[in-house]
């Protein structure tokens, strides 16, 4: 109902702003005399791409959410750059630095540090909550990686209105062959969460991570991206009342160490 929610708010938005920047990049092709903006195959290719990263990823993130709290599963989540910088090396022979690398271990240290303590304390509940996120950051990392190419050709704006047109749909069909629509229904303060998933959480952070991946490439956009766990522990403490623990904080701590040594600019070279 959630995911359901989620798309009915934001694919309005991201239709209306696709039907734009497709009409001012057809608009521009046309006076410079080059082919169309956008073609048929680089249309369902950006559709496929936004199902993989919005239904299939979005799906297994929320379906986890049921087994273990936001910040373990915002924790989990974010072992997706090291899928991004794999796939990245396996397929386009992107470059491995050792600054990258150790970013992303000790990034994953503070991962794993909160693992341990909260599968010592839930047992079950958390294996399967954790499988479910780390196959939603598999699905995740092979969007980023997808996406960077179509973002090339086509624009962050246009490709995440048409990618998010896709998954919209797609999460809706599946509401409604496993839900009555009935389901559907909601009281006030839930309609007022609703407006906040669709437009501050999926609009707002769709375009801008597309931007991101666009201006500084998938690897570098995965690992700064781990500022996240940050803010989701802020708001599931101060929110939905979650335990802090040391171990938390520890292990939040060597994620933006990781973040750090990741966005760190190398000293030049003398000439």
């Amino acid at each position: 109902t959630t995911l359901a929610w989620r798309m009915i708010v934001s694919v309005p938005v991201f239709v209306t702003v696709g039907v734009i920047g497709y009409r001012r990049r057809q608009a521009a092709a046309d006076a410079a005399g080059s082919p169309p903006a956008l073609n048929r195959k680089t249309l369902f290719q950006a559709l496929g791409v936004g199902m993989l990263g919005y239904y299939v990823a979005s799906f297994l993130d929320f379906s986890a959410l049921t087994y273990i709290s936001a910040q373990f599963d915002r924790l989990i989540l974010l072992t997706y750059p090291f899928f991004v910088v794999l796939f990245g090396v396996i397929f386009f022979h992107r470059k491995v630095t050792g600054r990258m690398l150790a970013a992303l271990l000790a990034s994953y240290a503070g991962i794993l540090l909160i693992f341990a303590r909260d599968f010592s304390i839930e047992g079950n509940n958390v294996v399967l909550g954790a499988a479910l996120v780390f196959a939603s950051a598999v699905a995740y990392a092979g969007y980023q990686i997808l996406a960077k190419p179509l973002i090339d050709k086509l624009g962050a704006q246009l490709f995440t209105s048409i990618a998010m047109s896709g998954a919209g749909p797609a999460v809706i069909l599946h509401f409604l062959l496993t839900h009555p629509v009935s389901a559907l229904a909601i009281n006030g303060e839930g309609l007022w969460l609703m407006l906040a998933i669709g437009l501050v959480s999926t609009v707002a952070p769709a375009y801008c991570i597309s931007a991101g991946i666009g201006r500084i490439g998938p690897e570098r956009t995965a690992v700064i991206g781990n500022i996240s766990p940050v803010v989701t522990v802020v708001l599931a403490v101060g929110v939905l009342g979650e335990a802090f623990t040391p171990w938390h904080a520890a292990g939040t701590a060597l994620v933006l160490v990781g973040v750090w040594l990741f966005g760190r600019k190398g000293k030049p070279k003398a000439a």
